[in-house]
């Protein structure tokens, strides 16, 4: 029986490593680490590329598809990517072709798209075998240079292809199209740049080394996004995050009206239209918002009533922006609903810059502007030097060559005699010439119709202007001074294609800081209205439009009846106080209309629905208010500081034991004594500057009993008199000017009140 043991399988355990797993996962890990930092998220400062974009120019390059060739199917490239050079996914390496197609997502693009790419709406492109696409011109200049040895070529992943290791071009592709990645543990966001200032900066660093980060920033104004907008922060804050390599600017979109409105209106934005209407226009947006979902926001804060000053939006865009905002009258304020614009939806953005790249070493660093132009500008000497060395190299070995044609021309008769005669021509040759083995193959390698007599001068022609080139190469070589000025002299000539006069080269974002925001509330875009509030005993609260006859008659439920009605307006606050000493604020605006019973105020607000009201007043600006418990105890307190910016209300008056909060009142101008009636039909009146003004608490004691409690109080002016209203039909009323037998210290018992007080003890 033959032996099979060789054929029985490995056991899993033999593999197995002892090792700590603490370690083990360590260094799985900060290979996972490394590879993501390096070869995936963070850009290489020298051509501002990560290596999926790389490969993907890399690729189109290979397959001829540049600006003067027609365009091939997205999916020829995709594939030739992912199957060479790229091992990932067939859609993140599209996504990354899509994005560098966009001329909404890049201020430069470097891939010319044909069929749908996708827009601003945030619409995603057509599948790949869809579209087609090429290079750019911008991209070609990225480029230039692969073929003249200024970089290394790297085997791809499996070893069948090479790759370049970077792009030597001289566009500066990192601020001039940015970046943004999310590595393990560090991350970056690059902002688009003009190139024009790009390049001026660099030729200032150039001339002047030492040059201070002012200096720099005189000619790098800073961002320019490719949606353009306006960013609204000052110069120091700018400054600052180009010095250090980490800030933030604040970016809004812009408004913008026709030119012939501009001239008739000071307020950008507005568009005039007939019969003193008008509408506000935007025709720019921040940088990666998207105007569908912008459009959807404004359109959700008009419905949430977060904007009742906005009556309509609309998008009217075409190949241009154009967003119309309509108010809801001719009256609103423009520059209130431009903030709250800005306020409430992405018109305005901060964009967050960490110029955190990866420098020549392939080492992670967050860099200065200063820093980042002069690594950039000492990869670029090495590329010039490179590509000298190259043609160098090229110029001797056609010397060489052209050394050998001019010996051949001058021997020609005897170089032929040797040829048809000799079997190995090639060594007697080289030995009866002097000619090396390269000189010799090339003259055996030559045309019949090289051997015309003008030949012989355009060799010496040629040969003169290649010791001419080579000396000028070896010179500048030489030279530091020369390199940088042969540096300066490319970016000048390239500097002309994206001049500030060339639809390209045109900076689209303003650097212009704000003027201070208009200071606003949601309060300040409420149409002012008059409405009659009511609010019944049972809770149930509504405003009828206009300011009705108090004394007119509502309808209410079943068992319930009036409990407080006053006139307000939409833009008023309402102050509700209950029992427990607990403070709610309403809006005028939000309340139900009055066709109803209202709806129950407890919906509304956060109160128990078994805790008694106790009052309701308007709040007023500067206004007073004395608040009073059922045990005589109280304060004055400012309606500003009762204002409840939550549903849960304010707790304001401090209770203990069986005590309620029981009386609120307003109190009027002027008045300076306080009249104080309890339970007990005792009468008190003191100096209202004796009540302390307090934010929250208990209070002071206000009038002492024996037993029983605190049933009303009312302020008033001494000089007038202390009035109360009688019983019966009408709205009589009695003063009492002798009111100096009742006037006492406060917490005093009182006496009984003078004779016609109402017997309900209610002033």
């Amino acid at each position: 029986m033959a032996d099979t043991t060789e054929l029985l399988p490995e056991d899993p355990f033999d593999s197995i490593v002892d090792a700590p797993f603490d370690a083990a996962l360590s260094e799985r890990y900060m290979v996972y680490a490394l590879s993501t930092i390096t070869a995936r998220s963070l850009p290489d400062l020298r051509d501002g590329l990560k290596p999926v974009h790389r490969r993907l120019l890399w690729t189109m390059r290979q397959l001829k598809l540049d600006p003067s060739n027609t365009f091939k199917k997205s999916a020829r490239v995709v594939g030739e990517v992912i199957g060479k050079y790229h091992p990932h996914g067939d859609t993140a390496a599209y996504d990354a072709m899509v994005r560098l197609a966009q001329d909404f997502s890049l201020r430069y693009p470097l891939v010319e798209g044909q069929g749908n790419f996708g827009n601003v709406d945030g619409d995603n492109a057509a599948a790949y075998r869809y579209t087609e696409a090429r290079l750019t011109k911008t991209a070609m200049q990225l480029m230039e240079g692969l073929d003249a040895g200024t970089v290394d070529f790297i085997p791809t992943y499996n070893g069948e292809e090479e790759e370049p290791e970077l792009m030597p071009g001289l566009f500066p592709n990192l601020l001039a199209n940015g970046a943004s990645g999310i590595a393990v543990g560090m991350a970056t966001n690059i902002p688009s740049h003009n190139v024009a200032e790009v390049i001026d900066a660099t030729l200032e660093l150039i001339d002047n080394p030492h040059v201070e980060h002012a200096r720099l920033m005189e000619l790098f104004a800073g961002p320019d996004f490719a949606t353009g907008g306006q960013v609204i922060d000052s110069a120091d804050v700018i400054s600052h995050a180009y010095e250090t390599g980490r800030g933030s600017f604040r970016l809004r979109g812009v408004f913008a009206a026709p030119e012939a409105d501009k001239a008739e209106d000071q307020t950008a934005g507005i568009e005039r239209l007939g019969g003193g209407q008008w509408q506000l226009v935007i025709t720019e947006i921040p940088y990666q918002v998207q105007k569908g979902k912008l459009i959807e926001q404004i359109a959700q804060a008009i419905a949430d009533k977060k904007l009742p000053i906005l009556e309509d939006v609309r998008d009217e865009s075409d190949e241009q922006i154009r967003i119309v905002l309509v108010p809801r009258s001719r009256n609103v304020d423009p520059e209130l609903l431009k903030e709250s614009i800005f306020k409430l939806t992405d018109m305005e953005t901060r964009f967050g810059l960490n110029l955190n790249v990866l420098d020549a070493t392939r080492t992670p660093m967050v860099m200065g502007l200063k820093e980042l132009l002069q690594n950039w500008t000492a990869s670029q000497i090495e590329i010039l030097q490179r590509r000298s060395q190259h043609r160098l190299d090229q110029i001797a070995r056609r010397l060489e060559l052209v050394e050998g044609y001019i010996i051949a021309f001058l021997n020609l008769d005897r170089v032929i005699e040797i040829i048809r005669n000799e079997d190995e021509p090639k060594p007697i040759m080289m030995a009866e010439f002097n000619l090396t083995d390269r000189q010799a193959e090339a003259i055996l390698n030559m045309r019949l119709r090289s051997l015309r007599k003008l030949e012989e001068m355009q060799l010496r022609d040629e040969k003169s202007k290649l010791l001419e080139e080579k000396d000028e190469l070896e010179t500048l070589l030489g030279s530091p001074a020369r390199q940088r000025t042969r540096l300066k002299r490319d970016l000048k000539a390239l500097r002309k294609d994206y001049a500030e006069d060339t639809r390209l080269g045109a900076r689209r974002t303003r650097i212009e800081e704000a003027a201070p925001a208009v200071e606003f509330s949601m309060d300040a875009m409420i149409e002012k209205e008059p409405v009659t509030v009511i609010l019944s005993q049972k809770g149930w609260i509504r405003a009828a439009k206009g300011h009705v006859d108090l004394a007119q008659d509502f309808k209410y439920k079943e068992g319930d009846d009036l409990a407080f009605i006053l006139h307000a307006q939409t833009t008023d606050k309402l102050l509700i106080a209950a029992e427990n000493g607990r403070f709610y604020t309403l809006g005028c605006d939000k309340l139900p209309g009055a066709r109803g019973f209202g709806e129950p105020v407890q919906s509304m607000i956060d109160m128990e629905a078994q805790t008694r009201i106790v009052g309701m007043v308007v709040h007023k600006d500067g206004g007073r208010l004395l608040l009073a418990s059922s045990i005589g105890k109280g304060f004055m307190a400012q309606t500003s500081d009762l204002l409840a910016e939550t549903r849960k209300g304010r707790q304001v008056v401090n209770l203990k034991g069986d005590a309620k909060f029981a009386v609120m009142h307003e109190v009027g101008e002027g008045h300076d004594h306080v009249a104080v009636v309890g339970e007990n039909r005792k009468l008190i009146v003191f100096n209202m500057e004796e009540i302390p003004v307090m934010g929250r608490g208990q209070g002071v004691t206000l009038q002492r009993y024996r037993d029983g409690g605190l049933s009303d109080l009312k302020t008033f002016t001494l000089a007038d008199g202390l009035s109360w209203t009688m019983g019966g039909k009408g709205d009589r009323t009695r003063t009492e000017n002798e009111i100096w037998q009742w006037k006492v210290a406060r917490g005093a018992a009182g006496r009984l009140p003078p004779q016609g007080f109402p017997k309900d003890n209610r002033f």
